[in-house]
């Protein structure tokens, strides 16, 4: 027997939930009703880093052990007061779901869209990134505590360029520092300076760090991947939960935390699951805020 839908009231929005009890995360028992009411505790956090921006759907209908697949399209399901917003690809267009409020979050986490995967640019402005992302991939036997080691190398560098920037868990193996610009600037500036800097670190840490994208090269080293400055890539979103074993999210960090496992601290104090990264945001906040306004400029290299 199917089970029973419920209908909510969320901002004025009507909403239809279906199958609460489902689980989507099998090793932890966690249930689409825990992945709903996650992304509804945590939507003030999510939402300033959603707003505005095409976003790209992953969903997991049958759990994440069940396959997943992306969807960029608006579904033609959606209910009418999801806002959207045609963005020009390749010779077509795709009307992209734009995540503004929390009725149009807790559609998508009924849809099963357990990753959240926002553009690194607002949508009326979509070659205009506001930040440069570094995505720092280990290789293994390297974990966490390299990319720590690396995001610090890469604060570093930054702050040689009077730069500021800030670090978050990916929720999965590796971790992400985001450049903060909200300034005039195009792809055509920031993936180059992300190439450049991931180069540079490179020559001087050749034993930990490699920039080239074949993955012979990585073994035991941290890809520090500056390609995703790209107007057809994404970047999970911060806050968002991860298709993993356990409902992982990707954290925002204070600087202090990623030098104390950079230092040989414990690797899981950097793993937060759903329950964890609620306490979290209470206590902390959002390390990653500044993200939104920070106005810096890339410097002519």
């Amino acid at each position: 027997m199917a089970a029973k839908a419920v209908e909510v009231e969320v901002e004025g929005r009507r909403l239809r939930l279906s199958n609460l009890d489902k689980v989507l995360y099998p090793e932890v028992g966690f249930t689409k009703g825990q992945v709903i009411d996650y992304y509804t505790r945590a939507a003030p956090y999510v939402l300033p880093h959603l707003r505005g921006r095409a976003l790209t759907l992953k969903r997991y209908p049958n759990g994440v052990d069940g396959g997943h697949f992306y969807e960029k399209q608006r579904p033609s399901h959606a209910p009418e007061w999801v806002r959207s917003e045609p963005i020009q690809a390749g010779d077509r267009t795709i009307d992209f779901v734009i995540c503004d409020d929390l009725p149009t979050l807790v559609w998508l986490a009924n849809l099963a869209d357990l990753e959240l995967h926002p553009s690194l640019a607002l949508a009326e402005e979509v070659d205009r990134p506001t930040v440069v992302a570094f995505d720092l991939d280990p290789g293994a036997p390297a974990a966490i505590e390299q990319c720590c080691t690396v995001a610090l190398l890469l604060r570093e560098t930054l702050a040689q360029l009077d730069l500021e920037c800030f670090a978050k868990t990916s929720g999965s193996k590796g971790m992400q520092v985001y450049l903060p610009l909200n300034t005039e600037t195009t792809y055509g500036g920031t993936k180059p300076f992300a190439h450049g800097v991931a180069r540079l670190l490179e020559s001087r840490e050749k034993d930990l760090i490699v920039s080239v994208m074949k993955k012979s090269e990585r073994s035991g080293k941290v890809f520090i991947d500056w390609s995703q400055n790209d107007r057809h890539k994404t970047t999970v979103g911060p806050h968002s939960l991860r298709a993993r074993e356990r409902p992982t999210v990707s954290t925002p960090l204070r600087w202090d935390e990623v030098e104390a496992v950079g230092g040989g601290g414990d690797p899981e104090a950097l793993v937060f699951q759903a329950d964890q990264a609620l306490e979290r945001l209470e206590e902390l906040g959002d390390p990653f805020a500044p993200v939104l306004e920070l106005e810096q400029r890339l410097p002519d290299l």
